[in-house]
């Protein structure tokens, strides 16, 4: 008896392990993918995501691939969405810096960044830039340096909101310029600018899509790009690297990823990431992500565990200041 029941057990365990196979082996197969973007329709990270979705189309067999835009509590309600979807492939999360930085500006969250995820890659890299109000007499970082020294306590550094790239940015500025600066947080990057030029603050810290424009127009004053290199943008390209200007191995890039529900059967994630760096190596995506300011992706964090171990490494390197700070987002 205990025997018979016993085969029976292999032979629906075999069963279903054939049809995951045959699953994984055809997936897509005609159904269509959900890619869940944890911010509103229009933004940055959306227009990133409405890019890739066309670039990922054709290596996935011609996949139709629909952007579903849960936004709210600065993502963490489009990431537990998905956090919770059935783990097949279909439902998909395209978020930002946000995977690294809600572990550690939200005490309590619906999910776990390490554990209710697969990592399928990175997808871009977008550089951030230092300004300053025109009206500043710093004309240099270096200059600048000196005027914030000078002015200790009293220099207005704006930013798009607690827990925006912006914030984070201005708060790894200051930690590394040992300078006690006035944050003043907007609703958005646009009313921030806006309060820049007209010189009610001081400076802002915000990614090339947002000041690239103003930097141009020669709206603003420029001072630094964050990435360690500088940038090939005709209008960034004599602008210096923190880096090179004494904030050593200073680095901050707005950049995004691709991630799917934990326990998403491995042939499907394999699927799902050789598409990604084809989707990566595809030159109308490239073009369109250069137009928004952005860097694609070409270097090991488009493997799964790299881009884990890559944003582990953010969370490190966020939390101790965020937490110096001591401004939650909760």
């Amino acid at each position: 008896m205990n025997r018979s029941i016993f085969k029976r057990s292999l032979a629906v365990l075999a069963a279903v392990t054939v049809s995951l196979g045959v699953h994984a082996q055809d997936f897509p197969g005609g159904k269509p993918i959900t890619i869940v973007v944890p911010f509103a329709a229009g933004g940055p990270t959306d227009r990133v995501a409405r890019d890739l979705a066309e670039a990922l189309r054709k290596p996935l067999d011609g996949a139709t691939i629909v952007i579903d835009n849960a936004a709210g509590a600065g993502s963490t309600i489009g990431n537990a969405k998905v956090a919770r979807a059935k783990a097949d492939g279909y439902t998909l999360l395209l978020t930002h810096v946000g995977m690294a930085t809600t572990p550690v500006l939200y005490r309590k969250l619906p999910y776990n960044y390490e554990t209710d995820f697969e990592y399928l890659g990175m997808i871009n890299d977008v550089p951030m830039t230092v300004i300053g109000k025109p009206q500043l007499e710093a004309n240099s970082f270096k200059e600048l340096r000196e005027w914030i020294g000078k002015n200790a306590g009293k220099t207005n550094l704006g930013n798009a909101g607690i827990g925006s790239a912006s914030h984070l940015c201005g708060l790894l500025l200051q930690s590394e310029l040992k300078a006690e600066m006035t944050t003043v947080p907007y609703k958005g990057t646009a009313p921030a600018i806006a309060d820049l030029l007209g010189g009610q603050i001081d400076l802002l810290c915000d990614q090339t899509t947002n000041t690239t424009g103003q930097i141009e127009a020669k709206k603003v004053k420029a001072y630094a790009v964050t990435t360690l290199k500088r940038l090939s943008t005709p209008a960034l390209k004599d602008l210096p690297t923190l880096d090179e200007s004494g904030l050593k191995s200073f680095q901050v890039t707005i950049w995004h990823g691709l991630y799917a529900p934990k326990g998403t059967p491995a042939p499907v994630l394999k699927k799902l990431n050789d598409a990604l760096k084809v989707a990566l190596k595809d030159a109308e995506f490239i073009k369109k992500e250069e137009g928004l300011g952005a860097v694609v992706v070409t270097d090991k964090r488009v493997e799964p565990a790299e881009h884990k171990k890559f944003v582990q490494a953010e969370v490190a390197r966020f939390g101790p200041v965020i937490k110096a700070a001591g401004v939650y987002a909760d």
